[in-house]
């Protein structure tokens, strides 16, 4: 299995670059006939979400609802798969950083209790916890 980096995501998802976005687009469909899978990992979903806000400011809900189709393609695995999913549920209820909620899904996903932040804003979402 190969591993796609945030820049083929962004390609993909943002076409920008007409020629990289084909050849993305062609990659993909080759490995939906051949039944092959692409690793993306928590990594690339975080810098994924930071690249569209940030560089792109892409609106939120459009965020999300891409991250949404990317998590319904059959030739994309992903780390932790339900954190991303909780991650779409509630970065549409909460007006928290996406990156943070994230985190928070990420840490429970992977059987935290909480995390421990000195953001005070982050703090009022529910798995964080306060540092003072």
């Amino acid at each position: 299995m190969k591993a796609l980096d945030t820049n083929v995501l962004i390609r993909f998802l943002t076409k920008d670059d007409e020629q990289q976005a084909e050849t993305i687009y062609r990659l993909f469909k080759q490995a939906e006939s051949g039944k092959k899978e692409f690793w993306v990992s928590l990594l690339v979903v975080l810098e994924t979400l930071w690249v569209m806000e940030s560089v792109y400011e892409i609106p939120r809900q459009e965020i999300l609802d891409a991250i949404n189709e990317l998590l319904l393609m059959p030739i994309l695995k992903f780390e932790a798969k339900s954190a991303i999913q909780d991650l779409v549920a509630s970065g549409r209820e909460s007006d928290l950083d996406l990156s943070d909620i994230l985190i928070a899904h990420s840490a429970k996903f992977s059987g935290c209790d909480c995390v421990l932040t000195f953001d005070k804003r982050a703090s009022n979402f529910g798995f964080f916890e306060l540092v003072t």
